[in-house]
């Protein structure tokens, strides 16, 4: 297996199939349009390969707020369903943390539903901790 970090859309958007494991509904279109918006951020990603076939990914974002400094927050953590159960997930964290010792991050910081009680679990023996509440205000467009 290797890792590799996407910093560029071209590479980002030949991972679509995994990614509409969360997302069935993107097209390349919608995707590439998000794409063309979140790259104006400091967002890459990370992919996990098996014989050149992306089998896990997650986007990451390089920040700094006032309240903690330096940080990098997981976005869409996702491992392909044929590949889950075989600790992909845990390569995947150890880029992250190796990404987060790189730049000097205080933190790594992600959201997860409430209700992915498996994605939960996951993040606890990764040594994360829960700390406060993420809320959303759904606007109509």
């Amino acid at each position: 297996m290797e890792t590799r970090i996407l910093t560029q859309k071209e590479g980002m958007l030949q991972q679509l199939e995994i990614l509409q494991q969360l997302y069935p509904d993107y097209t390349i279109e919608k995707y590439g349009t998000l794409l063309d918006d979140i790259l104006k951020g400091n967002y890459q990603q990370i992919i996990v390969t098996e014989n050149n076939k992306t089998i896990a990914l997650t986007g990451v974002w390089i920040g700094t707020k006032l309240w903690c400094g330096k940080y990098v927050e997981i976005d869409n953590f996702v491992v392909h369903e044929a590949f889950r159960g075989r600790k992909i997930g845990d390569i995947l964290i150890e880029e992250v943390n190796k990404l987060a010792k790189e730049i000097g991050a205080n933190q790594i910081c992600l959201d997860a539903y409430t209700t992915n009680f498996t994605a939960g679990k996951f993040y606890v023996n990764h040594g994360f901790v829960p700390k406060g509440f993420h809320f959303v205000k759904f606007l109509n467009h």
